[in-house]
């Protein structure tokens, strides 16, 4: 039995009652509350929720897009579970859904996102992998769906973002092995055109100027951010013929492939090359020596993106008047072994 109108015939009440009880309505007896929910459950009612959301113009469920690929896959990136976590523990509160909206490599983002716009499957979005220049962003604005970035972007508009202190990341890693008497500092970046990584780069050539040292294109090895991109940068780096003291990773994956290709040339990190990555949660825990890394909550982040989020809603923004604001996620660094040696003249 799945209509509200025979489920208020079993009862024999009238199908205003019902539906006021099964919505928590306060003018239902408490009684009379009871029945319907225990009738609905023994007679396997199922709410017409696609109706329901056409009457009221929401889904009650909010997205977050995703791009994935085999190599993500493979990778198990654990990044957005533990962000997942994050933002269920904020939505639930309101009895919103999470659901991935997960684009394909292959697919252009911008036009799997049209798609999914042209559906209304959500009620609002939280876009990832922000490019230096991104026609996601044009594309809510005007469909004026409410949505927060996790990453920013060159494109211009009145959105709210949040983002990891990638600048921080590279400022601090190069003034931390540059007092360790590091010149010769390389960084593994992106390979892809996300903006994260353009942000990085130029924070990492700041700090090399605040510190008089010349800028080297030869250190900037461009990598897949995963396990295999890492060891990709250790075999780039053992190639560079005046050889780095020192890289910076921006990615926590990286680290493992890392360790493997220097293993595996007899290098170990924290005595031959002193090395500075990501810690998000506890992949890269196990390594020794110990990894000197910038670490974050995932989950708090999570949790921060969804108040933000809901703080651009009508429905919910006097829930979060502080929230609808973008913001720099800060990163704690965390000494290891990785780097513990110091370099002599």
């Amino acid at each position: 039995m799945k209509g509200i109108r025979q489920l208020a015939e079993h009862l024999d009440i009238s199908i205003g009652t019902v539906s006021r009880a099964l919505n928590g309505k306060p003018d239902v007896n408490e009684d009379t509350r009871r029945r319907v929910l225990a009738a609905a459950e023994e007679l396997g009612y199922v709410a017409n929720q696609s109706g329901r959301s056409l009457r009221q113009g929401m889904t009650n469920v909010i997205g977050l897009m995703l791009e994935v690929s085999r190599e993500t896959v493979e990778n198990s990136d654990d990044f957005f579970l533990g962000v997942t976590d994050g933002l269920q523990s904020v939505f639930s509160r309101h009895k919103l859904d999470l659901v991935m909206l997960p684009c394909p490599d292959d697919e252009d983002p911008h036009e799997y996102l049209k798609r999914m716009v042209a559906r209304r499957l959500v009620d609002a979005l939280i876009i990832s992998a922000t490019r230096r220049t991104d026609r996601r962003i044009e594309l809510l604005e005007k469909a004026r769906i409410p949505f927060v970035a996790l990453g920013r972007s060159a494109s211009g508009g009145s959105y709210t973002w949040m983002d990891l202190d990638f600048e921080g990341v590279a400022a601090r890693g190069v003034d931390r092995l540059v007092a360790k008497g590091h010149r010769r500092i390389a960084v593994a970046a992106p390979s892809s055109d996300i903006n994260l990584g353009y942000i990085f780069l130029d924070s990492y050539r700041q700090a090399l100027k605040r510190h008089n040292i010349p800028f080297d294109p030869a250190l900037v090895i461009r990598v897949k951010s995963s396990e295999q991109g890492g060891y990709q940068a250790g075999h780039e780096l053992l190639m560079i013929e005046d050889r780095p003291t020192a890289i910076i990773l921006i990615h926590e994956l990286m680290a493992i492939g890392l360790y493997r290709r220097l293993a595996e040339a007899g290098i170990v990190p924290g005595r031959d090359l002193a090395v500075v990555g990501f810690r998000e949660e506890s992949r890269t825990h196990f390594l020794q020596p110990t990894l000197t890394s910038f670490r974050m909550s995932l989950r708090d982040l999570g949790a921060q993106l969804g108040e933000t989020l809901l703080a651009t809603m009508p429905a919910y923004a006097d829930h979060y008047p502080q929230g609808a604001r973008s913001r720099i996620w800060p990163m704690e660094l965390v000494p290891g072994e990785s780097d513990a040696f110091t370099l002599t003249a």
